[in-house]
């Protein structure tokens, strides 16, 4: 639980945190390389690369995309991408235990009163009666990896219904999607901008909320490696100072409306080019719209949910018992809740 109001707290801290990230790296033009997946809650690097935030910061940025997150934290650890936004995995964490990537910030939190990540079951199931995730019992759920938090998700579900499911990796969203609309898994949990269209089309239904079971989630990530984390500050202070400022104009743009239809359209038209490219704009734009969720401003961490997640990795064997929460992450750089 947030030991405050995030409403009002991150209101009120992010004009300062995006002042004291916003100085530049000290070499001009500093090549690096961000990870990212194709989703809109991935905004924040994709307006802060489109509106000139990383150049400003004295970086030139080159987005690398991928299909699930143990990838992505495989190439933060082997020095192939710098920094990232991710949901953290059982892979991510072992990496840091090993010394190679630390946790320094959050992008996408469930939070009450927005929309957020559906559990989706596929038309079959539906029909044969799993209109509801305490239904789900002994039934199949698609992740990408074990110890993804697709894993995650179910499994904190399942708890708290007392059913238990059965986990099919298929390594790639686009995979689990496919198995879903054929009737291959039963149930799966994704963000809203994918699973609001799948449930329009009628191959899929939405049977519940992901905030119905994980309180203030933290979904997804910032992080880099163990090095650029402890001796590239200024460089680090520079990505998130830009990041930060992306993650800024898209609340402004998409939650708060401050520059109305106008703002929207303006916000979506950018997002477009990195998410759903295969859709003409007038086509794609609902499904951006529906997956609005507030990011972190400031790239605040909710630590309590990190917790959460690591301590559930631990009681599933997936990763060592003895890793510490300040092994996964470095709370120097950004505001920090429920800690």
């Amino acid at each position: 639980m947030t030991t405050f109001n995030r409403r009002q707290a991150l209101a009120t801290m992010t004009a300062a945190t995006a002042v004291g990230l916003a100085a530049p790296a000290l070499a001009q033009n500093r090549k690096i390389v961000v990870g990212a997946l194709r989703f809109t809650s991935h905004a924040g690097s994709f307006v802060a690369y489109e509106r000139g935030y990383f150049a400003d910061a004295g970086l030139d940025v080159e987005l690398r995309f991928f299909e699930a997150a143990q990838p992505m934290a495989v190439a933060i650890a082997s020095g192939d991408v710098d920094y990232a936004v991710t949901a953290i995995s059982g892979g991510l964490v072992s990496l840091a235990d090993k010394g190679a990537i630390k946790v320094i910030g959050g992008a996408l939190q469930e939070e009450e009163g927005i929309d957020g990540q559906k559990i989706l079951v596929s038309d079959a199931a539906f029909k044969a009666g799993i209109d509801a995730p305490g239904k789900l019992g002994g039934k199949s759920w698609g992740v990408t990896q074990a110890g993804s938090s697709f894993h995650y998700m179910g499994s904190k579900m399942a708890a708290a219904e007392g059913i238990e499911l059965s986990y099919k990796p298929l390594q790639k969203v686009g995979a689990i999607i496919g198995a879903l609309k054929s009737g291959q898994i039963d149930a799966w949990s994704i963000v809203p901008h994918i699973a609001k269209p799948l449930a329009g089309s009628g191959a899929v239904h939405i049977v519940g909320n992901v905030s119905d079971y994980v309180k203030d989630y933290q979904v997804t990530t910032v992080f880099t490696s163990a090095k650029n984390a402890s001796d590239e500050r200024e460089l680090t202070q520079s990505f998130l100072g830009g990041f930060s400022k992306g993650v800024a104009d898209y609340n402004a743009a998409m939650i708060a409306k401050d520059g109305g239809e106008d703002g929207v359209n303006a916000m979506v038209e950018l997002i477009h080019k990195y998410v759903y490219t295969d859709r003409p704009l007038d086509k794609a734009a609902p499904s951006i719209i529906n997956g609005t969720m507030r990011l972190n401003e400031g790239a605040a961490l909710n630590v309590a949910s990190v917790r959460d997640q690591l301590e559930w990795f631990q009681s599933e064997g997936l990763v060592d018992a003895g890793i510490t929460l300040d092994t996964l992450i470095d709370t120097s750089y950004v505001e920090t809740m429920g800690a």
